[in-house]
């Protein structure tokens, strides 16, 4: 019977695995690299410390190095230990960017094993993208039994891509948002990434632009409602609760708190209507991969991003 390395987006998806006595060892992937800044070079002391300055910075948290350790070792001679590889990972950008990732490893640490992709997305009998977490065991053994086996094409793609994440050109990402390829979502991941640089004519990305909606369309009661329909109503993005709880903090300059619940005040009703640029309201040091968010603006008549006019180098 073939030997068979899991590696999976988190620690749910890991446990449902078990649960279900899938054949094979299980590598948890816990990264969030579509945030902060990344290297080619995927694991290195100076990836880890750039990686631990940022995820303490924004969000408190330490990397927990043991785990780490002990998940690249579970990738030690898999040439020798395993028959192939598998990948689980979902239909949205965060698990993308950690895709690309884990291919580029297994390429560094120079594993040719068949490798598989098993990934979750649109579902017959539903409107709405599910992760596979959400699936039923039924739907997910149905996905597993359907993997894609990931052609050399589709392998140098990811490294194409995770160069150009980890590069200072975001926009060489155009000509591959058209492209075909083995990731069914990649296009729109693509697309979804150069959206969350900001809009040049709002100052607002596509995510930011959508939470100041919410409060503007809806009754919320509070920032864990608001949470809640940001979560629901965010696209290809999949980001958890630590990510968006940031960006609602960053847009607190746009709207009120109070026992009546959450109201865009007057810099927010003026943001909506579109007869400001917010950027100069918003402030934050986010690096995506290897640039930083507030350099650049995505502009939609040029299609692709431009120079930031509050530019510092």
């Amino acid at each position: 019977m073939d030997k068979i390395l899991h590696i999976t987006s988190g620690g749910v998806l890991t446990a449902y695995l078990k649960e279900l006595q899938i054949e094979g060892e299980i590598v948890t992937w816990q990264e969030m690299l579509c945030e902060g800044p990344t290297l080619e070079i995927v694991h290195s002391e100076a990836l880890i410390t750039e990686r631990s300055k940022f995820l303490n910075e924004f969000y408190d948290v330490e990397l927990d190095l043991k785990k780490i350790d002990f998940a690249l070792s579970q990738l030690d001679n898999a040439n020798d230990r395993y028959d192939e590889v598998v990948l689980w990972f979902e239909y949205d950008l965060f698990c993308h960017i950690n895709m690309l990732a884990v291919l580029n490893l297994l390429r560094q640490k120079d594993i040719s094993l068949p490798t598989y992709l098993v990934c979750s997305g649109r579902v017959s009998g539903s409107n709405e993208l599910k992760g596979l977490a959400e699936l039923s065991s039924g739907q997910l053994m149905a996905h597993y039994k359907n993997k894609v086996r990931l052609t050399d094409d589709d392998l140098e793609l990811a490294t194409t891509l995770w160069n150009i994440y980890c590069g200072i050109d975001h926009n060489l990402f155009k000509p591959y948002i058209v492209k075909t390829s083995s990731f069914k979502y990649m296009n729109n991941c693509l697309k979804a990434h150069l959206e969350r640089f900001p809009d040049s004519e709002t100052g607002l990305n596509l995510l930011e632009t959508n939470i100041i909606k919410i409060i503007k369309e809806n009754d919320i009661k509070s920032k864990h409602h608001l949470l809640g329909y940001a979560l629901n109503y965010q696209g290809f993005y999949g980001f958890g609760d630590l990510q968006l709880n940031r960006i609602i903090e960053d847009l607190s300059p746009f709207y009120t708190v109070s026992e009546d619940g959450i109201t865009l005040n007057r810099q927010g009703h003026i943001i909506s209507s579109g007869k400001r640029n917010a950027l100069k309201k918003l402030k934050s040091n986010m690096v995506y991969g290897g640039i930083k968010k507030y350099n650049f603006q995505f502009s939609k008549t040029e299609n692709k991003l431009i120079t930031s006019p509050l530019y510092v180098d």
